[in-house]
């Protein structure tokens, strides 16, 4: 008898969807190297992008024009802002608004003075208004008025802001709008050429943020030193850890329902580079496991330092706590190795077993940053097509084992009982944006814009069980055009793992805040995402991130979770 093969461990694979895609998992996901903004930064930061100040007309009252160029190798583009003299009415972050602190446009090419004030005359009207040609992305943002006053007032009298005053924030505004993707008339990103700088998902959108992170911090000098001569400028380091504000609600939902692919996309990203990291068979002494223990050591410290006060989230000193333990296993695995075949694997099952999710989240982010080539040819994958078509020749058959095979979530949910439709999704009459309310409180005939997945799936499936299994789904249709809008849904996502989210949007026990933030920080890469009455979150995007001066200059790629300035 032969001697027995030794035994090989599998390869890491990606996670199987039952596990990742429920809602509070889907909450508890990370900033990534793959998450929009970060993998920005790191483009930029590879690419070393300049940023030029073109022109700054902003006087005392706050009102006048700054323009910036951005000089890249996929092209340059420009930055247009308007700054406008605070008013105290008018002022939400809500798409009603009609009072900004500043607008702004990123334009391609260098804006000509006909650019600059067709723009200015357009963008105020905001959704009667028309984006001049080559325009990406209008955006509009707010002060966070005591912050901001503050920060100006300490620089106008020689001084740099407390670090307890800006770490209360992390920005001196807030973003209350990136529009793009051919809204108002501005370009769609997939008609962008091959070799354009921002041909990705939400590039676009993140460099109009980072903009007007930037123009924030210049317009705090400049009104410093308006007010007095003895005015400093903000230090590198305070200018780093001020990011942007950012604040979502609702209408990330209905993003995700109607992006199936992009989901599916940005999650198979994140996913496909913690199993490559999680494959790397690293040794004792191996110096990528000295960096992810000071990773995962900053990270606690950022933790550690953060003020925020979280409602349906983990406290973030719990996961400070947690971090500094897992960055502990990590230097042991330094020093001593391990048997395993895979230890990263070992180590994130391990972690997964003892720790809050949102530790082994925070770890398996950071892992990443071990596959830096892989991480970024995956991020650079994510540009789909969200076309869906019927495939009328499919069998009754096939689309029941897609069903079956996918959606078994969907036809497990008892969607009988009372709580399962308890809400209705619907476009406020006074905000103009999407609600979710009790269905009893919504007036008869209420359009519901939610997409009831679950619902859909289970006619679907009642209705292909009274067909033959080898009729042509066609013949269905006929019969049940009403079952073509799912149809097509289902066959198009047929064999992708992330697309859905595994939940009933209608249900009663459904939590809004988690698919929100789903798309915050893992997906957009927010940090500090406070959240409001379980589904509105604000946070801060390019927290720490490099100046427009460092990026010129050589930036550090280990930009995120940034100390809090000392004093």
């Amino acid at each position: 008898m032969s001697a027995a093969l030794p035994i090989t461990a599998a390869v890491p694979a990606p996670r199987d969807p039952e596990v990742l895609m429920r809602p509070e998992r889907l909450a508890a996901l990370q900033p990534s190297r793959v998450s929009a903004s970060r993998a920005l930064m790191v483009q930029a930061i590879r690419e070393r992008w300049k940023i030029m100040t073109r022109r700054f007309d902003i006087g005392a009252d706050s009102a006048g024009t700054a323009i910036y160029e951005i000089e890249t190798p996929g092209g340059t583009f420009s930055f247009l802002a308007f700054s406008n003299t605070p008013k105290r009415a008018g002022r939400t972050g809500r798409i009603i608004g009609r009072t900004w602190d500043m607008t702004g446009a990123l334009v391609e090419g260098v804006a000509d003075e006909a650019v600059i004030e067709a723009t200015r005359r357009e963008l105020p009207k905001l959704y009667a208004g028309r984006a001049t040609p080559g325009t990406l992305i209008w955006c509009r943002s707010n002060r966070s008025m005591r912050v901001f006053d503050a920060t100006v007032e300490a620089l106008a009298s020689g001084r740099q802001p407390e670090p307890a005053l800006v770490a209360q924030s992390c920005y001196l505004m807030r973003n209350t709008g990136l529009d793009g993707n051919g809204t108002f008339g501005t370009r769609s990103f997939l008609a962008l050429e091959k070799n354009h700088a921002l041909r990705r998902p939400l590039a676009a959108q993140m460099l109009a943020a980072y903009m007007m992170r930037e123009f924030a911090a210049d317009l705090a000098n400049r009104l410093a030193a308006l007010q007095s001569s003895q005015a400093v400028s903000l230090s590198p380091e305070i200018r780093r850890f001020l990011g942007i504000g950012n604040g979502s609600a609702l209408g990330l939902i209905l993003f995700i329902n109607n992006h199936p692919r992009l989901i599916d996309a940005w999650i198979g990203a994140r996913e496909d580079s913690i199993a490559a990291a999680r494959a790397l068979p690293l040794r004792a002494g191996d110096e990528r496991l000295a960096r992810l223990e000071s990773l995962l050591r900053r990270a606690a410290r950022f933790r550690r330092e953060d003020r925020m006060v979280y409602d349906a989230f983990a406290p973030s000193a719990l996961i400070a706590e947690q971090l500094e333990e897992v960055a502990g296993l990590v230097a042991t695995l330094r020093e001593q190795g391990s048997s395993a075949t895979y230890p990263l694997d070992e180590l994130a099952q391990q972690v997964g077993a003892r720790f809050h999710p949102e530790t082994q989240e925070t770890l398996l982010s950071l892992m990443i940053e071990l596959v830096p080539e892989e991480a970024d040819r995956l991020a650079r994958s994510t540009t789909v097509s969200e076309e869906m078509e019927v495939r009328p020749a499919m069998t009754v058959s096939a689309l029941r084992d897609i069903l079956r095979r996918e959606y078994a979530w969907a036809l497990a949910l008892d969607l009988t009982a009372p709580a399962a439709y308890a809400h209705v999704w619907y476009k406020s009459a006074t905000a103009e944006e999407p609600r979710r309310g009790p269905k009893d409180e919504v007036p008869p005939g209420t359009f519901n814009l939610g997409l009831d997945v679950p619902g859909l799936v289970q006619a679907l499936d009642a209705a292909l069980a009274t067909r033959g299994p080898s009729e042509p789904v066609a013949r269905l249709l006929l019969a049940r055009p009403d079952l073509r809008q799912i149809t097509a849904r289902v066959q198009s996502l047929a064999g992708l793992r992330y697309h859905q989210p595994q939940t009933n949007i209608m249900g009663d026990d459904f939590v809004p805040a988690h698919l929100v933030r789903l798309m915050n920080v893992a997906i957009h890469g927010v940090d500090k995402t406070r959240d409001y009455l379980a589904r509105n979150l604000r946070g801060v995007l390019f927290h720490g991130a490099p100046t427009a001066a460092d990026l010129a200059a050589g930036a550090d790629p280990d930009w995120f979770y940034p100390p809090e300035p000392e004093a």
